[in-house]
């Protein structure tokens, strides 16, 4: 055992010497980062893909189940396109040609709910998943990668109910994870408790401990998606499960040692966004949040700190949503992806050379 183990550590320092260069190389071609996300085609396919900004693809990979959120390894040229609620595998792919690595299978009466995230040291990857035998129990599942493979190693409790996405806080250590507060049993996107839901933002460290754990006024405000600051500010946004006639609380922050609460959206825009959020992002250099609303067809963007509206700007079935250098870029599910400049005091969005349509509600950037 101690032999094998010593071989696996072995194989990969040495896979680390011998990709690193190209991950550099890949990563700074021009000044174009990679954009990852999941697509469709007409035909109802799915594909992980691979795109510059100016266009051009680096790859297309069919898989077999949809998938939603990314994750790419902060050393290696590898990505995790992470399968969407309840899909039972997720995709481990070589970013320099989109080379399919390992089809990672939930374990036993588990499903995944999306989302993942890999620790600063290369080593551990944790995703959020369904405990279907208690439906809607969340865990983290805890996965160690042996070269260019994830193995399971365990699981944690998210301290809630439907966990959603989940990020690290600035320190590498700390995680935060959105309870969307919803039972699912397993293959089913039906929701089981929308009388008694328990929706949560947790704070836990990665053994496990929780540190905190609060909830926004409305229980039927379920926390969904993440982004967080390089000053530790966490933006959360949400999906309102409650009757059309009422207007929820879609954008909620905390800042370092305050608790969390609604953001100051103003009314008006509250009632535009349908109930439904997808994608969150922060410009932490620019101190902006943006926030795609596709059900309502809008892209949002305030001023981190004042909570100024910046951009209140229509776009068709807007998804994903991540920061670039000088603003954000926006997928649409039905038009053109668009980038947005964000260094003058009027926002200036133009199309981008991008596929239009069929992309999930998540982007990332590597």
């Amino acid at each position: 055992m101690m032999l094998r183990r010593q071989a696996i550590k072995l194989g990969s320092v040495v896979l680390s010497a011998l990709t690193l260069g190209g991950w550099s190389l890949l990563r700074n071609k021009g000044s174009e980062p990679l954009l990852l996300s999941a697509r469709d085609d007409a035909d109802g396919k799915h594909y992980a893909v691979g795109f510059r900004l100016d266009g051009s693809q680096v790859f297309s990979t069919e898989v077999g189940q949809r998938c939603h959120a990314i994750i790419n390894h902060p050393t290696l040229p590898i990505a995790l396109f992470v399968a969407r609620r309840p899909g039972t595998e997720s995709y481990l792919l070589d970013l320099r040609d989109g080379r399919l690595l390992q089809t990672l299978t939930a374990q036993p009466q588990r499903h995944f709910y999306g989302h993942a995230v890999i620790h600063k040291g290369g080593e551990w990857l944790y995703t959020t998943e369904n405990d279907t035998t208690d439906p809607g129990r969340g865990v983290l599942g805890v996965y160690r990668f042996e070269g260019e493979r994830l193995v399971h190693s365990g699981e944690l409790s998210t301290h809630g109910i439907g966990p959603h996405e989940l990020a690290w806080l600035p320190d590498g250590e700390t995680l935060v994870v959105a309870n969307g507060g919803i039972r699912t049993e397993a293959e089913s996107r039906v929701e089981m408790n929308l009388d008694a839901m328990q929706p949560s933002l947790v704070l836990m460290q990665r053994d496990g401990t929780l540190l905190s754990k609060e909830t926004l006024a409305q229980q039927m405000n379920s926390v969904r998606h993440l982004a967080v600051g390089t000053d530790g500010t966490i933006a959360a946004c949400q999906q309102f499960m409650g009757g059309a006639h009422e207007t929820a609380e879609l954008l909620a922050i905390k800042r370092p040692g305050e608790p969390f609460k609604a953001f100051p959206v103003p009314e008006r825009q509250l009632q535009a966004m349908a109930q439904y959020t997808a994608s969150v992002a922060i410009h932490s250099d620019l101190r902006l949040v943006a926030l795609t609303a596709p059900r309502a067809n809008r892209l949002f963007i305030w001023d981190l700190d004042s909570g100024a509206v910046k951009l209140d700007a229509p776009m068709p079935d807007c998804a994903g949503v991540g920061a670039v250098k000088d603003g954000f870029v926006v997928t649409s599910g039905q038009g053109r992806c668009r980038y947005y400049d964000c260094r003058k005091p009027e926002l200036v969005g133009q199309p981008l050379n991008l596929p239009s349509g069929f992309w999930d509600n998540h982007l990332h950037l590597a």
